[in-house]
């Protein structure tokens, strides 16, 4: 564990058993979220790369345009 991680849970055990439960969903929520979130990139790499290929089929037949910031 990091000294700021240990600073940080050291500063939490002073808090009221009701404010650490509520920093501990908090946290855990963060966790999962930052988990889900790997995994939902993990398993779109080939998905990405399959309409990468296909951009760049489309660009050669001429079948696309430039892009207009402005539109």
């Amino acid at each position: 564990m990091t000294e700021l991680l240990q600073t940080a849970f050291s500063k939490a055990a002073l808090l009221s058993t009701e404010e650490q439960n509520l920093l501990a969903l908090r946290l855990l929520a963060e966790l999962d979220a930052e988990n889900q979130f790997d995994l939902a990139i993990e398993g779109s790499a080939d998905k990405l790369a399959g309409l990468a290929a296909e951009a760049r089929e489309e660009y050669r037949r001429g079948e696309t345009r430039e892009l207009d910031p402005d539109l």
